[in-house]
């Protein structure tokens, strides 16, 4: 529902506001804007679902949160292994096509995370 808006709200056209370079992409807090806001189909948060899938290899999608059970529209995409999210993040998928895309995004991080340049969601959808 957030990649289609169809809730009436939605990652369509919204930035990424925090990258990274050699961590991760972070995108998906379209209240606020910065990172500090979210919000879920489910409320203003949802449980973890599970920890099965692990931060092994730069391109797994992630759930961002601010401790257990606090998931909500936030979510982030490694560019490294990252297993101390292990346990932590629930992992959900990981990027098939597109990972020159994703090295471009990290191009444009910095040390303080926040982007060299303005990186918007422009087009999603459901497979």
């Amino acid at each position: 529902a957030l990649c289609t808006g169809e809730k009436g709200f939605g990652y369509h056209n919204h930035s990424v506001h925090r990258v990274v370079p050699g961590y991760w992409i972070q995108m998906g807090d379209f209240v606020r804007h910065d990172g500090t806001g979210g919000k879920s189909i489910y409320g203003p948060h949802f449980e973890d679902e599970n920890f099965n899938h692990k931060h092994d290899q730069p391109g797994v999608l992630s759930m961002a949160n601010k401790g257990p059970n606090t998931n909500n529209s936030q979510f982030l995409i490694t560019t490294v292994p990252a297993p101390w999210l292990d346990g932590k993040n629930v992992a959900f998928g990981k990027v098939v096509d597109g990972v020159e895309v994703v090295k471009l995004v990290e191009a444009l991080g910095t040390k303080e995370g926040k982007p060299s340049k303005e990186c918007k969601v422009c087009l999603c959808g459901q497979i």
